[in-house]
């Protein structure tokens, strides 16, 4: 009868048993679990997707030749790696992992985080350099209701949208007049070097400024990047009105968007709803922009943002809208968890229960009526003492 006691290695077995049991049980028993603003996720990456695929028909319909060992997926926005309008050093593998969908999804989940609402007035900055991630931003602005107002860089890095005669403007507009899109860039400049495209040749800087003439798009051309990013926030603040700024998206490395590459680096990746005063070196527009409390959604550094946000790394083949962590995780189900808790916890009191008939207040059970000398513990009965 005293075999069976808390102290005896039986028990103490069985009960730890019964507990790497449980912790199976619910370690097996995890569930997927939609992430917030699923439904709202899922519908962007399938407009992003319908985009690209749409850019894809008309460029193979133009008869532009895909490259399949630099656009594995022959997606078609991959650009090539030098064009007279290509202004700066861009790393293929990013630009190969933005071209997955469901960077629509993680815009709407920084859009939704800061607390964005639908007809709120988005301020956004595109360059050439990251045309599959303008889509993604596009994407989550139609799904979710809000007022882009657009200013473009056109200019682009290796691999972006570099082609001459089919800008980002063009497939912009391209994409609005096909009914995907309804918003679409209000002014342009050149990019590159002082935002004037310093560092192209004579012929790149008249090319891009005839893609934003064919584009209907007004021109942005200052002497100095000081006032290119004045002109911007001029842009900015006369189409949101008196409604005001909500947002601001900067894609890519825009130099009047950033102010200097150095604060591509400073800035976080990703949502920053208020932007840490930094010794920045120049003041670019996201600057301003922090200053005046806007929430900032900084899409440059995409190796981080695939970092924490569990995004795969150029994916063959595409993931498909919905696949990844953005839109479901596995987490612990409630019921498996409560119902293992629960029958070990029964167990533990039950033994307890049982232990408390051989201690009263901690102490063996003594019989009065025997003689102290003829007293033995329970102990001594177990284990022959």
């Amino acid at each position: 009868m005293y075999k069976f006691r808390a102290k005896s290695n039986t028990v103490l077995g069985l009960l730890f048993l019964l507990a790497l049991l449980a912790l199976i049980a619910v370690e097996n028993g995890k569930v997927d679990q939609k992430q917030e603003w699923y439904k709202e996720k899922l519908e962007a990456a399938k407009l992003c997707q319908m985009a690209a695929a749409r850019l894809k028909s008309h460029r193979l319909e133009k008869g532009v030749f895909v490259d399949v060992v630099n656009d594995p997926n022959q997606t078609a926005l991959i650009g090539q790696e030098f064009t007279l309008i290509t202004t700066d050093r861009g790393d293929i593998e990013a630009k190969l992992s933005s071209t997955n969908p469901n960077f629509a999804a993680l815009i709407v989940q920084f859009l939704k985080e800061a607390g964005l609402r639908r007809n709120d007035h988005v301020a956004v900055a595109f360059t050439g350099s990251f045309p599959a991630l303008n889509l993604a931003v596009l994407s989550a602005l139609e799904v979710l209701g809000m007022k882009p107002i657009i200013i473009t860089s056109v200019g682009a890095s290796n691999f972006g949208a570099n082609d001459p005669y089919f800008t980002w403007l063009d497939m912009e507009n391209m994409l609005v007049e096909s009914g995907i899109f309804h918003s679409k860039s209000v002014a342009a400049s050149i990019g590159g070097g002082s935002d004037i495209g310093r560092g192209l040749s004579p012929e790149g800087r008249d090319l891009i400024i005839k893609a934003i003439e064919r584009n209907k798009v007004e021109l942005i051309y200052e002497k100095h990047v000081e006032e290119s990013i004045a002109r911007r926030l001029e842009i900015y603040r006369k189409n949101a009105g008196q409604q005001g700024i909500k947002a601001y998206i900067n894609v890519g490395g825009g130099i009047a968007s950033l102010g200097s590459p150095v604060n591509g680096k400073l800035i976080p990746a990703g949502l920053t709803e208020f932007l840490p005063l930094h010794n920045f070196p120049a003041q670019g527009v996201i600057i301003e922009m922090g200053r005046q409390k806007v929430p900032i959604i900084h899409l440059l550094n995409i190796n981080k943002l695939l970092q924490d946000y569990d995004l795969p790394e150029s994916p063959v083949p595409l993931p498909e809208p919905g696949d990844g962590g953005i839109f479901s995780k596995k987490m612990y189900s409630i019921p498996t968890t409560a119902i293992a808790t629960g029958i070990l916890v029964l167990v533990i009191v039950l033994v307890y229960i049982s232990e408390m008939k051989h201690h009263q207040l901690g102490t063996e059970i003594v019989d009065n009526d025997k003689p102290v000398d003829e007293q033995t513990t329970d102990d001594e009965q177990e284990y022959g003492i």
